[in-house]
């Protein structure tokens, strides 16, 4: 049986998509001209306006948005309606402490809810599941988005969040979860406490919807086969929404974008040349239907494949490879963003040199982060409980700017590798792709 939430909208003939896309972004550009002096000045920088666009054969002629351009007009700068209108703000860190802000009217969350749906749609997921939420609620969109989409689908929703691994089993047994929605390594984490507990006879699991971080196959098969269930993944970032931007349908092989709401292109990183489907490049959106922060051309910095073969699962919009890298130096820990120079403005802020290394690894299916840090020949020489008590302020300085905690090691000095280019910053021992 095939499973769609909106099947008239994920079926529809190609052309008629295209005509739908085409219509919604005419209507979404004027939208961003009247209502954002920084998009209208960009677009005039570029020399084109509402009028040169008259569907998706016009969208090259845009101008592209990235970090860069959220940094400088944040916060309120991209914010196309009052906020008398908004309703919500979601977020994720920025490259340097200033966070990514992305305002939401009540239609914004209507609609993201609305592509949460269809994912856990695709999987199964009924009025009659169990769908156990153990991504992060908060500021970050992972848990706001899946509890959204598993009320449309009318699923009994449990809004776990993330941690606290006994009370998740205890949760996931005694109410018969059928669905699990959180982060791969948790997922795997999640399996081995159940193995360890003697639980794995009492799970109900028949799929889960895994996000947020990169992730092998090889890493999939184990999460389905420990806690016997077919495992699909999901994309999405804040700037456009959240999760549920594309997801896996029942075939697993790549995630279907949401094409009603999301424009998707595939562009040379150097030239921003546009490149055809099937070509390796830079993924940019554009969101042709969000009110309060319609991302126009916006580059996720994510290198994929689209792909516009049809799928046997009956959805003619296009899919997306995993992600296979980034384009700049951003890492995914933990599912979340973490950028070297974050690292760095902690550790210059607070008077360390501009001598260190990123290690980053998985252990027992958990991403860690250690920092090095060489001493100054005047810290050096300090005692062991000042070196630590050093230690433990970086420690608290670095999770307030990331979110997320690392290890910090004060080495002496001239003891990191030296290259004769480009600084070795990040050793990333992790097997994703």
């Amino acid at each position: 049986m095939k499973r769609y939430f909106h099947p008239e909208i994920e079926t529809m003939p190609r052309e008629q998509l295209r005509e739908l896309q085409s219509e919604r972004l005419v209507k979404q550009i004027r939208h961003v001209w009247d209502n954002v002096p920084y998009y209208r000045n960009k677009m005039e920088e570029k020399g084109v306006t509402p009028d040169d666009i008259h569907g998706v054969e016009d969208l090259p002629k845009l101008p592209f948005l990235s970090k860069a351009d959220l940094r400088d007009a944040y916060p309120y700068g991209l914010c196309a309606k009052p906020l008398s209108e908004c309703v919500r703000i979601q977020s994720t860190s920025g490259t340097t402490g200033r966070r990514v802000v992305a305002f939401y009217t009540q239609h914004d969350i209507d609609l993201w809810e609305d592509c949460c749906a269809r994912a856990i749609t695709a999987v199964g997921g009924t009025n009659e599941d169990v769908c156990q939420v153990c991504y992060g609620y908060g500021l970050f969109t992972g848990g706001p988005g899946l509890n959204g989409g598993s009320h449309k689908v009318g699923c009994l929703t449990l809004p776990m969040s993330s941690g606290n691994t006994e009370r998740q089993l205890q949760f996931m047994t005694d109410l018969g979860a059928t669905i699990l929605c959180c982060t791969p390594s948790y997922a795997a984490y999640l399996a081995e406490s159940a193995i360890e507990s003697g639980l794995c006879d009492k799970l109900k699991l028949k799929a889960g919807i895994f996000g947020a971080e990169a992730w092998t196959e090889e890493m999939r098969h184990d999460i389905e086969e420990k806690l016997g269930l077919k495992a699909y993944d999901i994309y999405g970032l804040t700037e456009l929404s959240g999760p549920g931007v594309a997801f896996e349908c029942e075939e697993q092989r790549g995630m279907h974008i949401n094409e009603d709401h999301f424009i998707a292109e595939i562009i040379d990183p150097v030239t921003e040349e546009v490149l055809p489907y099937g070509s390796k490049g830079e993924l940019v959106f554009t969101a042709i239907t969000k009110e309060a922060f319609p991302m126009i051309r916006y580059r996720t910095r994510d290198i994929c494949v689209l792909r516009d073969e049809p799928c046997s699962c009956g959805r003619t919009h296009i899919r997306m490879s995993k992600p296979m890298g980034r384009s700049d130096d951003m890492l995914i820990i933990r599912g979340v963003n973490v950028f070297p120079s974050q690292i760095e403005t902690v550790l210059l802020n607070n008077g360390m040199p501009a001598n260190y290394q990123i290690v980053v690894d998985r252990v027992n299916n958990t991403d860690t982060l250690d920092v090095e840090v060489e001493m100054t020949p005047e810290t050096f020489s300090d005692t062991v409980a000042e070196i630590s008590k050093r230690e433990n302020e970086l420690v608290n300085a670095l999770r307030a700017m990331l979110g997320i905690t690392a290890r910090v090691h004060l080495v002496a000095p001239k003891s990191i590798a030296r290259s004769e280019g480009k600084a070795v910053r990040v050793i990333d021992k992790r097997k994703l792709y």
